[in-house]
């Protein structure tokens, strides 16, 4: 089966497009293929009307039930635009949509305790547009299975990298950053997941303060600064990276009030911007550093591990030589998934036509051991045609 993935992530930068074909033999054995990958960036309106309604304190109704209908007719626009470069017959589209806002643990509200989750986009207008059916809202079914609704890629990770005698880490660094950790020979149950924290949010949002730009290229304005060991060391203090798995984490945690603190420590210890972005970019590096050491090395049991980064931190040099000073030690060799096939930026969008082709054939898509969940869920509701 030809299966379309769609993914916009918590960088708010664009929309990913991945063609993919599906198989599987069996119950349990599942094979994906990529055909292709399109990589779209959000018109500056659309990005500036999604960075508004993330996490936003105050916002309107119309203005999210436009967003939600225009996210809606870009993803639409994305994919189609995707099978007119690459000619072949989609016949199922798994689109994650844009997280706007994710509450993986209980509150309280309006009476009432519980988590929520929301990603924009109408599925409806992307079925009905290209006339192929969609699945969508994949997170809801996993937390109501007692998970944290995510991470999700989890699945695709182990069906495309797990290894019978190395130590596999699929390292995604998004907005947000998470790590899949596959240990030798392991089976589902034995795969962990979770979130490590910030992957380029931070970076982003200081490059946008100061320089006026979405993201640093390259990593060439944090390898041009020095990294300011005393904030980096109070950010690393913060609740979030001693919390056991499984764990998940988005702007509510590092978005806008974060940065801004970030950055205003940042400025007590020295007024050079490239110094900011480059202690922003240690943060991530030592963040997820620090989870694998504390939540995953002890699993792998001694095996060499292949340290796989995909997402668009991949492509940042400095981050990924100060992720591979840190992890060097521990036997990590850290490369990108682009050396096995997938292009970093494409392996998101990739999990999503797997997981749409989980749930077209009423399977589960969830790892219990990523999201907690206490029983597998088969994720997502259908649009049809």
């Amino acid at each position: 089966m030809i299966v379309a993935g769609v993914m916009s992530g918590t960088s708010a930068d664009g929309i990913d497009v991945a063609l993919t074909r599906v198989s599987a033999r069996g119950d349990e054995y599942q094979k994906l293929r990529l055909l292709a990958h399109e990589a779209f960036p959000f018109p500056a309106a659309l990005r500036k009307a999604v960075l508004g309604a993330m996490n936003a304190r105050v916002i309107s109704t119309a203005e999210l039930a436009r967003l939600n209908w225009r996210l809606g007719l870009a993803y639409a626009e994305a994919v189609r635009v995707t099978m007119k470069h690459h000619p072949m017959k989609v016949e199922l589209i798994g689109c994650h949509g844009q997280t706007l806002y994710h509450q993986a643990a209980a509150e309280l509200y309006a009476g009432a305790k519980f988590a929520c989750t929301w990603q924009a986009g109408e599925a409806s207008i992307i079925a009905g547009a290209l006339g192929i059916p969609v699945v969508s809202n994949f997170r809801p079914a996993d937390m109501v299975a007692g998970g944290q609704g995510a991470p999700l890629v989890p699945l695709l990770d182990f069906v495309l990298f797990r290894h019978a005698r190395r130590g596999r880490v699929l390292q995604n660094i998004g907005g947000i950053a998470n790590l899949t950790a596959i240990p030798p020979g392991a089976d589902t149950e034995k795969t962990v997941a979770f979130d490590t924290g910030p992957g380029n949010m931070i970076i982003d949002a200081l490059m946008l303060e100061l320089y006026r730009k979405p993201f640093d290229v390259g990593g060439a304005i944090a390898a041009s600064g020095r990294v300011l060991d005393p904030v980096l060391q109070r950010a690393l203090r913060h609740p979030f990276f001693k919390k056991r798995p499984p764990r998940t984490a988005g702007r509510e945690q590092f978005g806008r009030e974060y940065s801004a603190a970030f950055l205003a420590e940042c400025r007590k210890v020295s007024k050079r911007k490239q110094d900011a972005i480059a202690s922003a970019t240690a943060l991530t590096a030592a963040s997820i550093a620090d989870a694998y050491t504390r939540f995953a090395a002890e699993g792998m049991h001694g095996a060499r591990v292949d340290y796989i980064v995909s997402g668009g931190g991949a492509r940042n040099a400095t981050l990924m030589h100060m992720l591979s000073e840190r992890l060097k030690p521990l036997g990590c060799s850290v490369t990108t998934s682009d050396k096995f096939g997938l292009p970093a930026e494409a392996k998101e969008a990739a999990a999503f036509a797997l997981l749409a082709w989980q749930t077209w054939h009423r399977r589960p898509g969830n790892l219990r051991s990523a999201t907690g969940a206490t029983r597998p869920a088969i994720l997502g509701q259908v649009s049809y045609v």
